[in-house]
């Protein structure tokens, strides 16, 4: 290297030298420290400014609280809610102690200690509502107490300083007992109770003075979440939530002395009674307002600002259709029950959900005879499951995966498989050998005649042919809930749990040519302070549209010639499928026009305590209340009525495999009767009410789950060399299974 070159690298590393100098004299620990204290002092100045500027204001004038307003979408009034505030002040001293320090160890432990406030959980509760997630808990008795008495339930940033300095200066002038006596005065229950008094009516029916510590944690366990942590309304991972916030609270009482550990595992879980419905709710009216404010509490539209009025809700329930439905309820069934002297039909709970498929709107629900005398929604409730209505579902993802036989034929609407009843699945590791109803075996038989015929065995073979995790997956885009639901062979029996809301949607998104649907009840939701965007009816393509299509025309022929004829008409166009579960318990008819999409069901359930699931057969006289009878009445009479007479729509399909077409005919008697769990109806309940239509009424001599067929019963596999996994007997299930479905009566 010369001179000059040395030169100039001096000059290079002295000017690096200096700058790096400079950005080190800019950033030295000393300019930072001072620039942090600067900031922490300015900080601390607004917090001083802000406590010296926001006083203690006036409490919430309860008695302006105004009353929400539900209606029809039309805008005509359903019911008003909340116009009085359901609550008794109560003095602390009429509390027991113990069921006072139950609020203290579920919410706030250190309440008797401290400030009246907990920084860190405020801190986190302005970073969450900066990022959007909206209310989050961290707040202390003192702060809820703020914010119930003086402030709103608006999760913003304003509101949280603001009860950060109340609670504070609060804490500072008035003594914990008068806070705490506040607190559980102003807070929200659930079942419409503000205050503890009409908590301990609404759930124990008792005065708040004789509630005891099990009571006390479960009441204040509930305040977390009223909605959710209702004993009586709760789904199961609700009631497993509240039961072990029960818990946590009873070990906080015993950690901070407040209870002793013997008397702790001597507690049991006090299960609350059953909740009386509030004036105004009568009918129908309770079980759509129930379902608007669920779906409400989804939106973030809590119970607390619900009970602070101001709302008008306007629901998607078509005033004239909801009215239709109704009557066809009262007309199919209500009106040949005998609730009074026959023991079966004092069991059977109807339910029913009526979606528009191009917009996911529920235009009409039925949740039971009366929401005061029946406050569990038939409609809404996932305690039942929706057997048959399921294997259009299994079809939809054979279709979707291109899934092959197990003799390699890709699966279609034409494709053959061996119909023989309790024929055992081929290709799977879960032994399954499902009985067909009345044990009726159809040899070998297209996809599309099993579909019309509902054969167990059939459809059992494509779920294996298909894959059961292949097949729930495709359920779940569809719609069906995650509810009791193994990947297993027998899920072609609809052995998961799902209401009739659920499948509603399911269909509905085959209705929309495979465009998931999701059913909502709320179309606007309107407050002077917010808004609020209802949920998206419409989503993304979730199966082909070549599938969904499929599916529907092949439930074309289950209305036209198969389990579902009580619902056909010349009066409009339908696709539908029969569903009766494991011995009788629930029946259902799933189905839908180009306009209308509607699912209904029958639920057996003991009107003893506690309930419980019992067979419907034997309903108004008429043996077994399977799919194609009254649920398949009820829908034919409430279609034609909600069409204005019918409808000249046709389903658009677009590339589909067509099924071949049957004749009805009588179906040809079981060989095997005496195997079935259920016997054939001795007569068929009345058709549905023919009002528009011109077309004749079926003959009371078929049975509507037993369609008919042209093949020979009992033929063997052996005999149809071809069909797939005909030909190899599997061992029947030998008792090694967990799942007592595997080998399940027969599912319709």
């Amino acid at each position: 290297m010369g001179r000059a070159d040395a030169r100039r690298a001096q000059r290079r590393g002295a000017r690096r030298a200096a700058k790096s100098g400079g950005i080190r004299r800019l950033f030295t620990w000393k300019k930072m420290l001072g620039a942090f204290f600067g900031l922490c002092l300015l900080i601390m100045g607004a917090f001083v400014a802000l406590y010296m500027y926001v006083d203690i204001p006036k409490a919430n004038a309860l008695a302006e609280r105004q009353s929400n307003v539900y209606q029809y979408s039309d805008g005509t009034p359903l019911t008003r809610t909340g116009q009085g505030v359901n609550r008794q002040i109560v003095d602390l001293a009429e509390v027991p102690k113990e069921v006072q320090h139950t609020f203290v160890a579920a919410e706030n432990k250190s309440f008797y200690d401290d400030k009246g406030v907990d920084l860190k959980g405020t801190a986190r509760g302005l970073i969450n509502t900066l990022s959007g997630k909206g209310k989050q808990g961290g707040s202390t008795i003192t702060q809820q107490y703020v914010k119930n008495y003086y402030l709103t339930q608006d999760p913003t940033i304003s509101r949280k300083l603001k009860e950060l300095v109340i609670s504070l200066k609060v804490d500072s002038k008035k003594s914990k007992e008068y806070i705490l006596a506040g607190y559980i005065n102003t807070a929200y229950y659930g079942r419409g109770a503000s205050g503890i008094q009409a908590a301990a009516q609404a759930y124990y029916g008792v005065d708040a003075k004789d509630l005891n510590v099990s009571q006390g944690a479960y009441l204040a366990s509930v305040l977390q979440a009223p909605s959710q942590y209702d004993w009586q309304t709760a789904s199961e991972t609700g009631r497993k939530l509240v039961k072990e916030r029960w818990g946590y609270t009873l070990d906080n009482m015993v950690e901070m002395h407040w209870l002793d550990q013997a008397e702790r595992d001597k507690l049991k879980f006090p299960v609350p009674d059953k909740a009386k419905p509030a004036k105004g709710l009568e009918g129908q009216t309770g079980y759509l307002v129930e379902a608007a404010n669920k779906e409400l509490e989804k939106q973030g539209i809590t119970a607390e600002m619900r009970q602070a009025g101001g709302w008008t809700f306007t629901l998607n329930i078509d005033k004239k259709r909801q009215k239709e439905l109704e009557q066809s309820v009262d007309r199919q069934l209500e009106s040949k029950l005998d609730r009074k002297n026959n023991k079966v039909d004092a069991t059977v709970q109807a339910g029913a959900t009526s979606v528009d498929p191009k917009t996911g709107a529920v235009v009409a629900m039925y949740g039971g005879v009366d929401y005061v005398k029946h406050y569990y929604s038939n409609a809404t409730r996932r305690d039942y499951q929706p057997a048959s209505t399921f294997k259009p579902l299994v079809l939809a993802s054979a279709l979707e995966n291109g899934s092959k036989t197990q003799g390699g034929d890709l699966i279609g609407v034409n494709t053959r498989y061996d119909g023989t009843s309790k024929r055992p699945v081929v290709g799977s590791d879960t032994p399954f050998a499902p009985e067909n109803e009345d044990n009726q075996s159809y040899g070998s038989v297209t996809v599309q005649k099993a579909m019309n015929a509902s054969v167990n065995s059939v459809f059992a073979q494509m779920v294996v042919d298909v894959g059961p995790p292949a097949v729930k997956k495709t359920a779940l885009a569809l719609g069906v809930p995650d509810e009791n639901f193994p990947e297993r062979p027998a899920i072609t029996l609809g052995t998961m749990n799902a209401s009739t809301w659920d499948m509603a949607g399911a269909y509905a998104t085959l209705d929309n040519h495979g465009k998931k649907v999701t059913p909502f009840i709320v179309k606007s939701a309107k407050h002077r302070d917010r808004t609020v965007e209802p949920v998206e009816g419409v989503g993304s393509q979730v199966i082909s549209r070549k599938s969904a299509d499929t599916v529907t025309s092949v439930l074309t022929g289950v209305v036209d010639s198969g389990s579902g004829r009580a619902a056909d008409t010349s009066a409009y166009e339908a696709a539908g499928k029969t569903g009766t579960s494991e011995n009788n318990k629930s029946a259902w008819f799933a189905a839908y026009t180009p306009e209308l999409t509607t699912v209904v069901a029958l639920f057996g359930e003991s009107p003893k305590e506690g309930g419980g699931q019992v067979s419907l057969t034997g309903t108004a006289n008429s043996g077994r209340a399977n799919g194609g009878g009254f649920p398949a009445q009820i829908w034919a009479d409430y279609t034609l009525g909600a069409l204005g007479g019918g409808s000249s729509a046709q389903f658009d399909l677009e590339d589909v495999e067509r099924g071949e077409v049957t004749v009805p005919s009588t179906p040809p008697a079981s060989p095997s009767q005496s195997a079935s769990t259920d016997t054939t109806p001795s007569q068929t309940p009345d058709a549905p009410s023919q009002r528009p239509s011109d077309k004749p009424s079926q003959s009371q001599s078929q049975s509507p789950d037993v369609p008919p067929t042209s093949q020979s019963p009992d033929v063997p596999p052996s005999q149809s060399p071809g069909l797939p996994g005909g030909g190899v007997p599997g061992k029947p299930g030998d008792g090694n299974e967990n799942n007592i479905a595997d080998n399940a009566p027969p599912a319709r």
